[in-house]
């Protein structure tokens, strides 16, 4: 069917017009879509609207083109969260309706840098707690974690027991987080975890790097966070000043 003409801009309309057909199973997840030719065709637009189109939902995670192949629909996240608010990985999973989870990889006692002593004080440090673990949401893989933690603060031959790490702060330590600030940043390609995600080489991931304070501002947890851009969307609310 082709788009009818209206008062908005023709790309605007392609673009409502793909969403609608992907919400209402006419492209599903993973499935190619028609060729530029073919769409623009059925559409009854100029492939340069089209392209327009297939730009901005591309920027908005909602396509994926891969030059030479075609247009991709992606999978549509699973898990969505304000990024406001400081919730665990475990939290959100749950809160999406997965049974969360993890895989150990490793965990280890570790030498602090120059930098890791500089971001931890007034913590004197002498070694740092490790851990690399996958988060699973129904046994999936879909986030890859580093944390860094002081000694002490956690027990490290129970650790992987408990797949909440603010929780098991707070029972061993007595150590509530209380906030965190987070940068967030773009990976387009890591081997070692795009491999253990089981992530498409063309996909991308979200890192985010916390450091966890307590309510009286001690730092005491440093996390890398690399999660599935195809199963987590994260939002933040605005407030004009």
């Amino acid at each position: 069917m082709s788009i009818k003409s209206d008062s908005r801009h023709l790309y605007l309309q392609v673009i409502d017009k793909i969403k609608q057909d992907i919400e209402t199973g006419i492209y599903k997840a993973n499935q190619k879509l028609p060729s530029e030719f073919e769409l623009s065709k059925t559409l009854g637009v100029s492939r340069a609207t089209l392209r327009e189109a297939l730009r901005i939902l591309e920027e908005d995670n909602v396509v994926t083109r891969r030059h030479g192949v075609g247009t991709f629909v992606n999978q549509k996240p699973i898990v969505s969260s304000g990024i406001e608010q400081l919730s665990s990985v475990t939290y959100m999973i749950e809160q999406a309706g997965k049974k969360p989870g993890s895989q150990y990889y490793s965990t280890e006692l570790i030498e602090p840098t120059d930098e890791e002593r500089t971001i931890f004080k007034p913590f004197a440090l002498t070694e740092l707690v490790k851990m690399e673990r996958v988060r699973t949401a129904d046994g999936m893989p879909v986030v890859f974690c580093i944390d860094k933690v002081p000694q002490g603060l956690i027990p490290i031959e129970e650790a992987h027991k408990e797949d909440s790490l603010f929780k098991l702060m707070e029972d061993f330590a007595g150590k509530r987080i209380s906030y965190a600030i987070t940068y967030i940043e773009p990976v387009s390609y890591h081997e070692k975890i795009f491999n253990i995600l089981n992530c498409d080489f063309d996909q991308s991931l979200l890192l985010l790097k916390q450091m966890h304070y307590t309510e009286d501002d001690k730092p005491i947890l440093y996390s890398l966070n690399y999660f599935r851009s195809d199963v987590f969307s994260f939002h933040v609310l605005r407030k004009r000043i």
